[in-house]
Parts: structure tokens; C-alpha cells; sequence
């Protein structure tokens, strides 16, 4: 195989492969940049797996499909030095720690979490900061992603046509195309797409849905509600977060809150965020708190199958077509399409946060978390920074519950 003969003669053992994966899995704290850093300082500066060239250019690779990266990294290097075999088993090393870790997190939120009014503050809190961290997500990818004006076109009509209503599906194919025929010249073509989006939008606008308040869901003060009729969905609600994963993990949120929340109730909003909340102060993707998640929609065979789903996308983009996708990434089309797409993801994203906003920021406690965890998550700048974050947001509010 192609990628195998290129390689510079490292070979591992498949326990070999293991254990240092799941060594970087027990690591992973801060992120997928983080994540990704300490990849590149043990495997390519230290033991020159392969060149900073090859991997700079693996990582455009990944960095362009969805999925999270330093997943899928992990998944590239152990298909180095050891093929499928070691590609698959430093997948699997590098999410165990996580997984399990969200597991018994999912089990001490579910038997103390709902009940306990101390715990009740903390997440409180929680939530809040979560609501900063997918802000200042929005802000940080769309920087990098939004490069021109027409891109920025495209996350602006998406946010719009997802805030009428609009099925994603159709917002994510319409940016994608309407980028491509804009980068080629056919701008009228990329007008007469928005504009028909857009009137879409206003004959399926509803003023009275913008007005009303999110409504709080009463579960969150009473025993989880577990939903076990139909797994399947659950598993599809994974797999269409991996594939949709486009330009980090924050742009998966909205698409799993859409199924979990709203069109299949297996949480409440509250709930959700406490996933992601917890997600975030474990050594882990984000992606993660998919986990968490799965359980509410088909107890603890929903929380196996989702994350199979979630993750599955980043497992088979190397395993499977690796040497195929680095010579179609090389499509220029391609490349205007996904961004388009991720222009897309932005916009949606952005609703979602908005959303979330005025669901959760009801007072002015509330909003003084969320401001200083936004100023903080701006100005300090360390691996640890979203976990300091969410924690001191949920013993702030243990305090300020307390007190009053």
C-alpha cells in the first residue's frame, strides 16, 4: 500500500502502538490544537516518524475533512507504523481514556446530578461557561475560515435560512455550491441560489418563534429520562456528526443538539450543555460528550453506539481511503466546496450559540459568568484554560447559591 511504502522504516508492535497511544489519550487535555502539538513534538521532532513536510501536509489533509483532527492523526500514525491493524488500535488507544472517562461521569451525573441542589449550582455554572467557550469558538474558526467577504456572504445566509428553520442539509448543500459558483466566476448563478434561499426563509418565517422565549425543560429538576425505543437513531445521529465535523469540534454541536433536543427531546438544553461541560475538563475530543449524550437517547447501549457513530467517519477516512482522498483533496472545486460548507457550519453554529443565549442567560448573575469567562478564554492562553473556565464558573455559582 501506498502510504506504507512511503514510510521511513518505523515499525511498532501493535502493543507498542497501544500503550503510546493511550498514553497520548491520558494527555490530551486542551484541545485539538494541544492535542495535535504533542503529537508533532514526540512523533515527528523526537522520533521522526515522518517528515515535518509529510506531516504538515497529513494534517491540511484533515484539517479540510470533517472529524476531529488529532484523532485522525493518531489513527495515520499508527497505520505508519504498524498498518490497519495499528492505525485502528491507535484510534482505539487514543479515545479510551475519554470514553471512559465520560462513561462514569454519565453515571455520577445521573445519580447525583439531578437530585443533588449542590450539584444542581455547580452545573448551573457549567453551563454558562460552555455557552462562552461555543462564542468564542464561533469567533476563533470563523477568523480562520471566513478569509473573504464571499465566505462571510455565505455564513451569514446560512445563519439565516437555520434561524427560519431551514434543514441543514439543504443550508450546508446551497453554501457549498453557491462558494463554488462564486469562485468560478458565476456570481449571478450564486446570487439567484441565496436569493432563493432567502425567500424560502421569509415564507417559512415566523415571527411569534422569534419572540418566544426557549422554553426551559422541567426534567432538569426531576430523574433523567432515558429514551431506549430506537438505538438506531441514535447510532445516526453519531455518524452524522462525524461527517459533518467540519473545521472542530464546536461545529458539531448544533447538529447532535438539533436530534437530542429538539427533534427527538431525549434532553433538555440544560442537560446538553452539561454534557459538553463535562467533555470539557476531561483529556478528550470534545466530541466526547457525544458519550453523554447517547446515554439519554438509549441508556448505556446508546452511549457505545453513538460514540461508534461519531467516531467511525475518522477511523474509515484512513483506514479505508486515505491515499484515494489525498489525491482528490488536490481538487480545487473540492476544496471551494468544504469551504463553503464550513462557512455554512459557521452560520449555524452561530444560531445555535444565540439560541442557547437566551435559554440559559436569564439573570445578571448569570451574564457576569458569562462575560468574565469570555474575557478570560480571550486574554490566558494555556492548554488548561477551558477547563479552569468551566470548573471556576461552577464554584463561583456553588458560592453565589449558596449565599443567596
Amino acid at each position: 500500500m501506498d502510504i506504507l511504502e512511503k514510510q521511513t522504516g518505523i515499525h511498532q508492535t501493535p502493543m507498542q502502538i497501544f500503550r503510546r497511544f493511550l498514553r497520548f489519550g491520558c494527555l490530551a487535555w486542551g484541545g485539538p490544537v494541544a492535542q495535535i502539538a504533542m503529537l508533532r513534538q514526540e512523533l515527528v521532532e523526537e522520533e521522526k516518524w515522518v517528515t515535518k513536510e509529510r506531516f504538515n501536509r497529513a494534517l491540511a489533509v484533515y484539517q479540510v475533512l470533517p472529524g476531529p483532527e488529532a484523532h485522525e492523526l493518531c489513527v495515520w500514525f499508527g497505520m505508519i507504523a504498524g498498518g490497519r491493524l495499528g492505525g485502528f488500535l491507535a484510534g482505539l488507544a487514543f479515545m479510551l481514556p475519554g470514553f471512559l472517562l465520560m462513561l462514569a461521569l454519565t453515571w455520577f451525573y445521573v445519580q447525583f446530578g439531578i437530585k443533588s441542589p449542590v450539584l444542581l449550582a455547580v452545573f448551573a455554572g457549567f453551563q454558562v461557561a460552555v455557552i462562552a467557550l461555543i462564542f468564542s469558538a464561533v469567533h476563533r474558526i470563523g477568523k480562520h475560515a471566513l478569509v473573504n467577504k464571499e465566505l462571510f456572504a455565505v455564513a451569514l445566509v446560512a445563519a439565516v435560512a437555520t434561524f427560519c428553520g431551514v434543514s441543514f442539509f439543504i443550508v450546508l448543500l446551497v453554501a457549498g455550491t453557491a462558494y463554488v459558483l462564486w469562485t468560478r466566476n458565476s456570481k449571478a448563478a450564486a446570487a439567484v441560489l441565496a436569493i432563493v434561499l432567502l425567500a424560502f426563509c421569509a415564507w417559512t418565517f415566523s415571527p411569534e418563534n422569534f419572540l418566544a422565549q426557549p422554553a426551559a425543560a422541567s426534567a432538569l429538576q426531576g430523574d433523567v429520562v432515558v429514551h431506549t425505543n430506537n438505538p438506531l437513531a441514535v447510532f445516526f445521529t453519531g455518524l452524522k456528526g462525524g461527517l459533518l465535523t467540519f473545521g472542530g469540534a464546536y461545529t458539531v454541536i448544533p447538529f447532535i443538539q438539533q436530534d437530542a433536543v429538539i427533534n427527538n427531546a431525549w434532553m433538555s438544553n440544560e442537560q446538553f450543555l452539561d454534557g459538553i461541560a463535562l467533555s470539557g475538563i476531561l483529556p478528550a475530543p470534545l466530541i466526547i460528550f457525544s458519550t453523554f449524550v447517547g446515554y439519554f437517547g438509549a441508556g448505556w447501549l446508546g452511549a457505545v453506539i453513538i460514540t461508534i457513530g461519531i467516531f467511525l467517519p475518522a477511523f474509515c477516512f484512513t483506514l479505508i481511503g486515505h491515499n484515494l482522498i489525498e489525491k482528490v483533496i488536490d481538487n480545487k472545486a473540492l476544496h471551494n466546496f468544504l469551504d463553503g460548507i464550513t462557512a455554512g457550519v459557521i452560520g449555524l453554529i452561530a444560531v445555535t450559540a444565540i439560541q442557547l443565549f437566551r435559554s440559559t442567560i436569564g439573570d445578571w448573575f448569570s451574564l457576569a459568568i458569562f462575560a468574565v469567562s469570555l474575557f478570560i478564554l480571550y486574554r490566558v492562553k494555556t492548554r488548561f484554560t477551558a477547563v479552569f473556565v468551566i470548573v471556576g464558573s461552577g464554584l463561583i455559582s456553588l458560592l453565589y447559591h449558596k449565599i443567596m
